[in-house]
């Protein structure tokens, strides 16, 4: 099972293995308030990307088109989160951005049910 979470949200026991998928460590959160236990940030949109997207929803379509172009290319990385969620069970894709509905974890999650 893979899920999506924001890192700000308190943690639970169902969170399984907590995987960060933000390039960026998130705002005014220590690592050990945190609790995560990989930042894959390899796996997060190329800053080029990010910054064009700027979390404007009116770009959403194509920065989902543009980050699917780039997930098809760390394949390595996707097979990485398949390996743990059969290990562990649980998952825990966390990011930091506000918006619940369109963000990179939404994309990969999506990518990584099929």
């Amino acid at each position: 099972m893979i899920q999506i979470k924001r890192v700000y949200d308190q943690v639970e026991r169902t969170d399984g293995y907590r995987i960060l998928v933000d390039r960026l460590w998130p705002r005014g959160l220590t690592k050990k308030d945190a609790k995560v236990d990989l930042w894959l940030k390899e796996i997060a949109p190329s800053n080029e990307l990010r910054k064009w997207f700027g979390h404007e929803r009116e770009k959403w379509p194509m920065f989902k088109k543009r980050y699917l172009q780039e997930l098809h290319e760390k394949k390595e990385l996707l097979d990485q989160i398949r390996i743990l969620e059969k290990e562990f069970h649980a998952i825990t894709l966390l990011y930091s951005a506000t918006d619940t509905s369109h963000n990179q974890a939404v994309i990969l999650c999506e990518l990584l049910e099929y």
